[in-house]
């Protein structure tokens, strides 16, 4: 659910290991993200809302990841995936680490991009700065 950037590259990547990709979001022209050769199903509708997601034949999927700019939303949607629909696998993009905190103890995986990029900002802060090529002259 959501086909920003990470969802669409999150799409393509599953789709060129010849995954059943199905893709949605409540705009259109979000999908213009994807190559021409995307051999998935894009679908517009709201994530969470069960008919929608009915429709989309979730309760036969293997996974469901949420990566909408919502928190509230990807949170919302995943626990339907989870608890109505019985999806095995369901992840969610929470970018509030208190909420990710909270979403985690209510039994969802959750990932934090904003916990994420300080974690791997400050390691490259602790790394030896790279040596710069001396120039001839």
């Amino acid at each position: 659910m959501g086909c920003g950037r990470v969802g669409a590259e999150l799409a393509i990547l599953l789709d060129r290991e010849d995954q059943e990709v199905t893709i949605l979001d409540i705009d259109p022209d979000a999908f213009g993200k994807l190559p021409a050769d995307f051999k998935g199903s894009c679908v517009v509708g709201n994530g969470i809302d069960q008919d929608v997601l009915q429709s989309i034949g979730l309760a036969d999927a293997d996974a469901f990841v949420a990566v909408t700019p919502g928190d509230n939303r990807n949170a919302m949607a995943c626990q339907i995936a989870k608890h109505i629909f019985d999806v095995p696998k369901v992840v969610c993009r929470i970018f509030d680490p208190i909420r990710q905190e909270l979403y985690r103890s209510l039994g969802l995986e959750t990932i934090s991009p904003t916990k994420e990029v300080a974690r791997l900002l400050k390691q490259a802060l602790e790394r030896e700065p790279a040596e710069t090529p001396k120039s001839e002259g």
